[in-house]
């Protein structure tokens, strides 16, 4: 076979069980978009404090999540091997482990509000943000054990499922915030409480409808059978590969969030349409994420089955994908910025014209964002695929913070030149780490990858 007609089976290979991924993605985005229109629909100060709550609530899960997304190159490569019985071992012990992470953190998503008030929020924000936690907390365990869930069963190339999934998930959390936000039905109206009520019931029916789709569809796996015997060499394992995967995951979470505090310091306008900017670009890298977890998952399986050239033939045609992908993008942002920006603001609100103009220089500079992210993000999908997640941890806090961070500010307030200057310092980061993590895989993770093979 040439390496044309290699790269070209590959490539539908990865588009047949990629796509649905990039569609649960797109949906998972989907869940916050509900949730912010609706919390602003109610009301704006109690959006503000969902966003506080949301917030911390989002970062100790996504450190937590790094234990779920280990499943997912071990599964790949033991079920290459036609290994079912450590598929089951190593996400029973992803589950025992998420579960424990959670009981860890919970103290702190219980005490959001003094939380908020340490950090210098608004006392009425906090107390808000507290309200919300307070019941939403709990859901750290049902949110971390979907996303094992959702793991194992893209390793096993059932994706499909974890779409239709995450699509329900939407669809249930707009029916639960009208319900219990605004108060119909017959049940009062609870705000704040009721945005909780609903985003946990989120979490308990995903888990419960992939539960009981392994249940009925997987039986063959006894994922569940005897779950609370302890398997500490599986323990230790997933331990090993999944905190660092946390932390890469963090560290690129915490450039984002400083880069808005930053923003926020040149002002409002610019910190609006900064907001509006990232919405758009993080839509169009749900794509390239989706595309990075199906190469994670098929790298895996490559090297399950001690194929290196299907491993490198794959790598090569999961990056030309993303890269095409990512040059439709770039054409979008270059050619129509300003009509992009102008979809998420009121046509008679009277700064419109202002953020749109502060905008659309955003998005110019995030067509190189775009291009800078997606190489980091398939980088990163494909070292995970060969277990290897140490090594870019390091390299992702050095290229996001010793890089990106600081030439943000630099070019931002020391050259002038604001926002545009802020996203292009974020632009060089995410470059380092692309190019910093793809010369880690082709150079020396890949030819290592497999060693016995001829």
């Amino acid at each position: 076979m040439t390496n044309f007609s290699a790269y070209r089976t590959h490539a539908r290979a990865i588009l047949s069980l990629g796509l649905p991924l990039v569609g649960s993605q797109i949906a998972q985005v989907g869940v916050q978009v509900v949730d912010t229109i609706m919390l602003g629909w109610y009301d704006v100060e109690a959006l503000a404090g969902v966003v506080l709550g949301s917030t911390l609530f989002f970062i100790l899960f996504i450190a937590g999540c790094g234990f779920a997304w280990a499943v997912t190159p071990l599964v790949a490569e033991a079920e290459g091997r036609g290994d079912t019985t450590t598929a089951r071992r190593m996400t029973r012990m992803s589950l025992w482990l998420t579960i424990l992470y959670a009981l860890a953190v919970l103290p702190v998503l219980l005490m959001a509000e003094q939380v908020m008030l340490l950090l210098g929020q608004n006392p009425k924000l906090a107390a808000m943000a507290g309200d919300y936690l307070a019941i939403y907390g709990w859901g750290i365990f049902p949110a971390l054990g979907v996303m094992v869930l959702k793991s194992f069963l893209s390793a096993l190339e059932r994706t499909r499922v974890v779409f239709w999934i995450t699509l329900l998930a939407v669809g249930v959390n707009a029916l639960g915030n009208h319900v219990f936000i605004f108060g119909n039905y017959g049940v009062p109206e609870l705000g704040v409480r009721g945005a909780a009520i609903s985003s946990i019931i989120v979490q308990v029916v995903s888990l419960g409808g992939l539960v009981l789709y392994i249940q009925r569809t997987l039986p063959e796996q006894e994922l569940f059978r005897r779950f609370w015997r302890a398997d500490w060499e599986a323990f230790g394992t997933i331990f090993r590969l999944g905190w660092p995967i946390g932390l890469t995951t963090l560290s690129e979470v915490g450039l984002f969030a400083a880069s808005a505090l930053m923003m926020g310091w040149i002002g409002t306008l610019p910190l609006a349409a900064h907001g509006i900017a990232i919405q758009i670009v993080s839509l169009t890298f749900m794509v390239h994420l989706g595309l990075a977890n199906t190469a994670t998952i098929r790298a895996g399986r490559a090297i399950g089955r001690g194929d290196r050239q299907g491993l490198r033939d794959g790598a090569v045609a999961a990056v030309m994908l993303s890269g095409v992908f990512a040059l439709v993008t770039v054409a979008f942002f270059l050619a129509i910025p300003g009509w992009l920006i102008g979809l998420f603001v009121d046509p008679n609100d009277p700064v419109r014209d202002e953020v749109i103009a502060a905008g659309r220089y955003l998005l110019v500079a995030g067509a190189l964002f775009q291009t800078a992210d997606a190489a980091q993000v398939m980088a990163l999908g494909l070292l995970r695929g060969a277990k290897d997640t140490r090594v870019p941890m390091v390299l992702a806090a050095v290229s996001y913070w010793v890089i990106g961070l600081p030439c943000g500010y630099l070019l931002a307030f020391v050259a002038g030149w604001g926002g545009v200057g802020l996203w292009l310092g974020l632009a060089a980061g995410l470059g380092a780490a692309g190019v910093t993590m793809m010369i880690r895989f082709w150079r020396h993770v890949l030819p290592r990858a497999i060693p016995d093979a001829v």
